[in-house]
Formats: C-alpha cells, sequence, structure tokens
C-alpha cells in the first residue's frame, strides 16, 4: 500500500473577505500553493470587493476560541499567522490562547487600515495589540501605514524603515519586517528585515498597473508556510518576498479586476 503524503500544517487566524482577494481566502491560497494543509480561525466576516469595504461583522469570543482550539486538538499547526483581528476582544483572546502555547512560530500581521483606506482595527484594540499579542510574536509585519501609527511618527525614506525596524525589536522582542510598498519617490519595493542579530533589505522592483489588495495577507501567509516547512525566520522572509513579488507579477484578472496569482509556480 502507498504511503500517502503527509502535509505539513498551518492556520490562519483572520477576516473573511467576501471577493476573495484578501484575509482568509488568500491566507489558505497560500498556504495551498506552498503545499501545505491550511487550517482557518475567522474573527469576522467583512462585505467586500476590489472597490472597498462595505461592512464588517465581528465574530464572538467564544467562537474565535473553540476555532483555534478545534484545530489544535485535531491538526496542530507547525506555524500560525494572524491578520484581521479587529477588536479587543479578539486580540485578547487570541493572546491568552497563545500564552500557552509559546514557542510555536507566530506571524503577526497588524491588519490595521486596508489598502483602500478603511480603518480595520479599532483605537481600543491597537493598544491590546502592542501590551498582549506582539510581545508573543515570532515576526510583525507591518506595512508603512501601521508602522507609522506602531512607532508614533511619519517614515518617509528606507532609513526610516530601518530605524522602525528596530524600535519595533526593541519595544515588543519580536522580529519585525516593515514593508516600504507605500513608499513614495522609490523605483522598488522595499522591506526591512530585523530580528535583533541580523538585518536584510529586501527589494523588488515595481510592478504598474496592478492592484495590491490581499498582498500583505499573502505575504505574511507565504512567511508562516516557510517556517511551517522547517526554514529559519530570515529565510522565511526571502523566500515569501520571492513568492509575492512574482504573485503579483503574473497576477491575473477576474472580471476585469487584478487578482494575484498564488499559484505562479
Amino acid at each position: 500500500m502507498q504511503t500517502r503524503k503527509q502535509l505539513p500544517v498551518a492556520l490562519t487566524i483572520a477576516g473573511s473577505d467576501s471577493g476573495g482577494g484578501a484575509g482568509i481566502q488568500a491566507d489558505l491560497k497560500t498556504f495551498a500553493a506552498l503545499g501545505m494543509h491550511g487550517t482557518s480561525a475567522i474573527t469576522c466576516i467583512t462585505a467586500q470587493n476590489p472597490e472597498g469595504v462595505r461592512g464588517i461583522q465581528a465574530c464572538s469570543v467564544e467562537i474565535v476560541r473553540r476555532q483555534m482550539e478545534a484545530v489544535f486538538d485535531a491538526l496542530p499547526p507547525a506555524a500560525v499567522k494572524t491578520g484581521m483581528l479587529y477588536s479587543a476582544p479578539i486580540i485578547r483572546v487570541v493572546a491568552d490562547f497563545f500564552r500557552r502555547r509559546q514557542g510555536l512560530p507566530l506571524v503577526v500581521d497588524p491588519v490595521m487600515v486596508s489598502t483602500s483606506g478603511a480603518q480595520l482595527l479599532k483605537p481600543a484594540a491597537v493598544k491590546a495589540l502592542c501590551a498582549e499579542l506582539l510581545p508573543l510574536a515570532t515576526l510583525v509585519t507591518p506595512n508603512l501605514d501601521e508602522a507609522e501609527i506602531l512607532v508614533g511618527q511619519k517614515l518617509t525614506s528606507v532609513s526610516d524603515l530601518r530605524a522602525a525596524a528596530r524600535e519595533l525589536h526593541k519595544r515588543f522582542g519580536c522580529a519585525a519586517l516593515v514593508k516600504g510598498g507605500h513608499l513614495r519617490g522609490l523605483k522598488e519595493a522595499v522591506d526591512i528585515f530585523y530580528d535583533g542579530r541580523q538585518e536584510l533589505l529586501l527589494s523588488a522592483p515595481f510592478i504598474r498597473g496592478v492592484s495590491t489588495h490581499g498582498t500583505g495577507c499573502t505575504y505574511s501567509a507565504a512567511i508562516a508556510g516557510h517556517l511551517a516547512r522547517g526554514c529559519s525566520l530570515p529565510r522565511a522572509v526571502q523566500r515569501a518576498k520571492e513568492f509575492i513579488t512574482q504573485a503579483i507579477a503574473q497576477s491575473q484578472t477576474a472580471a476585469g479586476h487584478s487578482v494575484l496569482n498564488c499559484f505562479w509556480r
């Protein structure tokens, strides 16, 4: 009898995107593209499409906790990522859960503001994120707007990104990947990774005319996927940068809208 292939398991804890471009949907596609079995705990339902977010309904704290427990009881993940957590109570239940499971790679994508500008994290939740979840993280992956909120200052250059990555590591004890895709005046999308020992400058040419909806979710999911496959953190980040760059470069269209191509390989 042929032995069946064992798939590594990864977990995403995030919101659902009805348009299929970001959130849980993007994460599960990314895990599948990397040869993982993807599991999920949904924190909120969004009504959205490529043009914007029309409504958000948070899940109860109890059902978020039960989803995480159900996954861990039967399908223990080798790595976890969080995306849109939305409220302070949801952040607290996630932090309480992982406080008892330290040592497991945890990638926190601090989803605060959507690409279209919608506020996705309430002010009280930002406080809870900083106080309770980031100190448990292996890596935090803010985009430019989110990094500015977390460090409390404007970031306008690559040297500002470097300073922000170091400040986040100093403040929370986790590695940081500060993404500079929204920096003005650059010919390349530059990200800075810093883990207290090693700094990486990751750059890729901008792909013009492609919507980047879902790139943050996909990037952080790819990092978690590579961690689940046994990569070191710096290597997982490098491979995920290559993955997201190609997913954008080889993007496709659905009903006239750009969609990332997670299955470019």
